[in-house]
């Protein structure tokens, strides 16, 4: 019975979510309340809810912080040089702008966590999907399915957990899987690249100087003082943009040549109050909240908050609380500065805060009725007893829907130590197991249950159901790539 509940009950959410019923945060809310009281156990709801808010609220306020120091470094210039590399790199070209939305995610993926990774490939890619008219769900999906390959690296979570419920080391678990993964992260760069031409073709092909070349009727874009009033209030996700080349003079009248179906890739100026594209701007690069004389101090503390990170030397959202002090602080020393770059940010707080304690809600539930155990138990009955010689296969294959549907800890602390067992009754190594157990990762970084794909969606003012109904696909591809090429190479 619980094992029905369960998968009924993520079913439902799922699909409200992607025809748009409901928003996410109530889906996510409303429905497992209504399935607790389904299955009997409507009394334990707030044990339930607390238990899960209990354990995400370190994930909270590491991305409530995380927001606020990325933010500050966006607002104060500390990624402008990259946004102008990477301009000049896509030259405008759809495809290179999103195989380099692919680059930039993996790149940055190497500090382990997906927020910060989504935070800083939104900010630096979003102006340019914006201004050629993009669709956004490419960078989003990119971008998820980038970080969710390098989300297998032993500091990045999934490795470390396989590793840990085997008791087996991280380094014998992951360095095999390098070519497999390796694989996997070309298929992603493919992918990209695939997108960019479909892309290309919907809209057309503008070279760097046809948008950037000032002519007649140029507008030129207004500051981005990352206050949020001209950006919708994300103080994030707009103020990254288009930097340097021709005095900041951006062309917003030119429309794409040679393209299909004769789509203009402009988009309106701030302001001009046209629907999805209101309040659009690029970075100015004479914004008042600039502090080029701290910019290596800036580039430094990133640096080191980023080794830290990976050192493990403080949990992770001691280390962003720390670092967004120390970043107000010292960039804007003044109380009301201080104030004005909180405030430019709240938006982004609040939106993703409220997201991951409304998840708590969902998989408290999940966990304290046993959902989620029947239902693990029920996977792993029902392989049947010839396949024990290829509990590897299994194991790459369920880890596909497994990780979408639950969260890391539940596969590798619970699912993961069963199969393992199963397959040593057949002579297979615990180490394949753990290394097979990594092939889902792709598609999970999408799963309602990662926070961070909610800082990716708002960030970039994606619908989740759009960015789950375009990306799940391609991701799970991509992961069955990864399970392929293992299986090829003798690693699974």
């Amino acid at each position: 019975m619980l094992t029905v509940l369960g998968f009924a009950m993520i079913a439902t959410f799922l699909v409200l979510i992607m025809m748009k019923k409901m928003s996410p945060i109530a889906a996510l809310v409303l429905i497992p309340a209504l399935f607790c009281v389904a299955v009997g156990q409507g009394a334990q709801l707030g044990d339930y809810v607390i238990e899960g808010v209990g354990k995400l609220a370190p994930t909270a306020a590491m991305l409530m912080f995380a927001i606020v120091y990325f933010g500050v470094m966006i607002d104060v210039g500390l990624f402008d040089p990259i946004v102008r590399g990477i301009l000049r790199f896509c030259k405008a070209d759809p495809v290179r702008i999103v195989v380099g939305t692919a680059v930039l995610a993996a790149i940055v993926s190497l500090d382990g966590d997906g927020s910060t990774t989504f935070m800083i490939t939104v900010s630096a890619m979003y102006p340019l999907y914006k201004r050629l008219g993009m669709s956004l769900v490419v960078m989003t999906g990119v971008a998820a399915t980038a970080n969710g390959v390098m989300n297998t690296l032993p500091w990045g979570g999934p490795t470390a957990r396989a590793a840990t419920a085997l008791k087996l080391d991280a380094g014998d678990v992951f360095v095999p899987m390098i070519p497999a993964l390796g694989m996997g992260l070309l298929c992603v760069f493919v992918l990209a690249y695939v997108l960019g031409r479909r892309e290309r073709k919907r809209i057309g092909y503008l070279t760097l100087d046809e948008v950037l070349v000032p002519e007649t009727d140029t507008v030129l874009v207004a500051a981005g003082a990352g206050a949020g009033a001209g950006t919708g209030g994300t103080g994030v996700a707009g103020v990254a943009g288009v930097v340097g080349g021709a005095g900041g003079a951006v062309d917003l009248t030119k429309k794409p040549v040679g393209g299909a179906g004769g789509a203009s890739g402009a988009v309106p100026a701030s302001g001009s109050g046209s629907g999805e594209d209101e309040g659009f701007q690029g970075l100015d690069p004479n914004r008042a909240t600039l502090r080029p004389k701290l910019y290596w101090f800036n580039a430094g503390l990133t640096v080191a908050l980023l080794a830290a990170m990976i050192l493990e030397l403080m949990p992770i959202p001691v280390l962003f609380l720390l670092g967004a002090a120390l970043a107000l602080t010292v960039n804007y020393p003044k109380m009301a500065e201080q104030k004005a770059r909180i405030a430019a940010h709240a938006d982004n707080v609040l939106n993703v805060s409220g997201m991951v304690f409304a998840a708590a809600v969902f998989t408290g539930v999940l966990t304290g009725t046993g959902m989620v155990k029947h239902m693990a138990d029920w996977l792993v009955g029902a392989i049947p007893e010839g396949m024990g010689p290829h509990m590897g296969l299994v194991t790459g294959v369920l880890s596909i829907p497994l990780t979408y549907f639950m969260s890391n800890d539940g596969f590798y602390f619970g699912v993961v130590p069963v199969l393992a067992e199963a397959g040593a009754a057949h002579g297979v190594s615990p180490l394949e197991i753990a290394r097979a157990s990594l092939v889902g990762q792709a598609l999970h970084m999408s799963s309602p249950l990662v926070p961070a794909v909610y800082v990716l969606v708002g960030m970039a003012k994606v619908e989740f159901g759009d960015h789950t109904r375009f990306t799940v696909k391609w991701a799970a591809l991509t992961s069955l790539v990864v399970l392929a090429s293992g299986i090829l190479f003798g690693i699974i």
